[in-house]
């Protein structure tokens, strides 16, 4: 076991002022404002774009929540959902949703209605950090009456949709601070002991156990290994402690451990890992290869409905 967290007792979980200590460490580092929501208004003459919500986090700020739809939306089309910023701090996933609604969007128009949610965690994304102000995972909280305020407001968006989608594309980043600091604060949190593990060198998908849809996720890494480099598993043939399934694929259980990508019922879901501390990689290549998997799950779905 590592150094323990600087918060709490080792074995003991967090109460409230533990959870009050972590979050005043929290530190803004960046502007929602500026760089998410000067994205979206400019692509307002373009676009549909929808207020889903408002996070209200006290002295921290109130942040406003958007949607973008594809301008030709059509009611006799089926429906596509693509998330990012379910985690903040990773950057790819917020500013490749947004790089795939500024350049490709209207690809689709008349083939496909596409509902993109950029940033589901503004508070996060100011912070660079995995959790909300409460210490709850968004990405475990996609659940019936759910206490996290990001992941409700979502579902509340989705629900006059229910049924509707057939491909949902989760995009992610696993990074070295999930090593260094996310892990670990998970651990102290929930009063348990850190085990490390070590951080993939490139890009990898993880899809849902309960339904792999294995050719649909090797569609998706056959467009990314264009972009970018595919992680390779380690010695125990693993990407952070899930058996590789396929080339670049793990799974998890969805529904289960409360996953944005098990929010709908869609034939065809995956959750991409961008590894943006590669030395083989840029932010640039990052954004990319989040595109480039929006496009390929889009038009496998589209393919093979």
């Amino acid at each position: 076991m590592n150094a323990f967290y600087p918060i709490g007792t080792p074995g003991q979980p967090w109460g409230e002022s533990e959870k009050a200590a972590w979050r005043a460490r929290q530190v803004r580092q960046r502007s929602y404002a500026d760089d998410v929501l000067g994205r979206i208004d400019a692509l307002r003459p373009h676009t549909d774009v929808q207020a889903y919500g408002e996070i209200d986090w006290g002295v921290d700020g109130r942040f406003p929540v958007y949607a973008i739809r594809s301008r030709a939306w059509d009611d006799s089309l089926p429906c596509a959902l693509v998330t990012g910023g379910v985690h903040g701090y990773e950057t790819s996933g917020v500013h490749g949703a947004l790089d795939f609604v500024q350049g490709h969007l209207a690809d689709y128009d008349g083939r496909i209605n596409v509902l993109v949610a950029p940033c589901i965690s503004p508070w996060a994304y100011e912070r660079i950090q995995r959790w909300n102000p409460l210490a709850l995972d968004p990405n475990r909280n996609f659940i019936a009456a759910s206490p996290c305020a990001e992941s409700a407001a979502l579902m509340r968006l989705l629900e006059p949709l229910a049924g509707r989608f057939i491909v949902h594309i989760d995009l992610h980043e696993t990074t070295d601070t999930d090593e260094s600091e996310f892990r670990p604060a998970k651990s102290a949190r929930d009063g348990q002991a850190f085990e490390p593990d070590t951080i993939p060198d490139g890009f990898y998908l993880c899809g849902d156990s309960a339904d792999p849809q294995a050719e649909f996720q090797q569609a998706v890494i056959a467009a990314v290994a264009k972009v970018t480099h595919i992680a390779p598993p380690d010695a125990k043939n693993q990407i952070i402690g899930s058996p590789v399934v396929a080339h670049g694929v793990i799974n998890y259980p969805y529904r289960e451990l409360g996953l944005c990508a098990g929010v709908t019922d869609a034939r065809y879901r995956t959750t991409t890992e961008v590894y943006p501390d590669s030395p083989r990689a840029t932010p640039a290549e990052c954004n990319a290869a989040q595109v480039a998997a929006v496009r390929a799950a889009l038009d496998y779905a589209l393919a093979h409905r």
